[in-house]
């Protein structure tokens, strides 16, 4: 079973004081995901920065980046909708983002920080406002507020998904490495990049997102699960074609 490999190159937390190779402008944002494309990622998770490296919803940001990305590799792109306070909440609230979504033909992917979360988001299932089957799920597990980044936490999320949906772990910070492995072995598929951790092992900063792409693209080799095409992600998701 071949696996989604998606990059996760910039987040909207870390700067370049942080580690010097944090990608933040469009240019930069779209070298990294095309490295990161030839190594076996298919999917890449964008966050945007402005000019002064912080996070924005700023359009033109957005459409020069993607245009970017686009003109290097053929990648998924999925925009991420944590661009700060910007935007105020009554426009990221779930339900109106599922409305919008679903009225654009944009599959969510559902982030998950804690159970709650989870029986959030099967309510808007059960309600009809999240019918884009199969359901794509990213369970997040080490930020400060949601779950501890623990085996058990892990193994709980993953039982409690619902039967044919799509899923993959991120770890963030120091349990990246071994969540990422489990989360393999568990049948899931993997996220890699500096918005997830900016160090190769303790005490080495990545010097990009590379390593930590072909890390991930590594694991799954050793567990027999193959890379997946971006063709073969975007039937994996029933997305329509492009």
């Amino acid at each position: 079973m071949s696996v989604v490999i998606t990059v996760a190159p910039t987040g909207p937390i870390a700067s370049k004081a942080d580690n010097p190779a944090l990608p933040t402008q469009p240019d930069e944002i779209a070298e990294a995901v095309h490295q990161a494309y030839l190594a076996g990622a298919s999917v890449a998770h964008i966050h945007l920065r402005d000019t002064s490296d912080r996070p924005t919803a700023d359009l033109t940001t957005a459409r020069r980046t993607m245009d970017l990305i686009a003109e290097r590799c053929p990648i998924l792109i999925q925009l991420s909708t944590g661009v700060g306070l910007s935007v105020p909440f009554t426009e990221r609230e779930a339900l109106v983002l599922a409305r919008r979504m679903a009225e654009l033909g944009v599959k969510p992917e559902l982030e998950i920080y804690d159970t709650g979360h989870l029986d959030a988001c099967l309510r808007l299932r059960d309600a009809g406002h999240l019918s884009d089957w199969p359901l794509q799920f990213s369970i997040v597990l080490g930020v400060q507020g949601g779950m501890a980044a623990t085996a058990d936490n892990l193994i709980t999320m993953v039982r409690r998904l619902p039967a044919d949906c799509v899923w993959q772990v991120i770890a963030i910070g120091r349990a990246n490495l071994e969540l990422t492995a489990i989360g393999l072995a568990l049948g899931g598929n993997a996220r890699a990049g500096l918005e997830d951790t900016l160090y190769l092992r303790k005490g080495e900063q990545s010097p990009g997102n590379l390593p930590l792409v072909q890390r991930a693209v590594a694991l799954a080799a050793a567990l027999d699960r193959p890379a997946a095409s971006v063709d073969e992600t975007a039937a994996l998701l029933r997305l329509p074609p492009r």
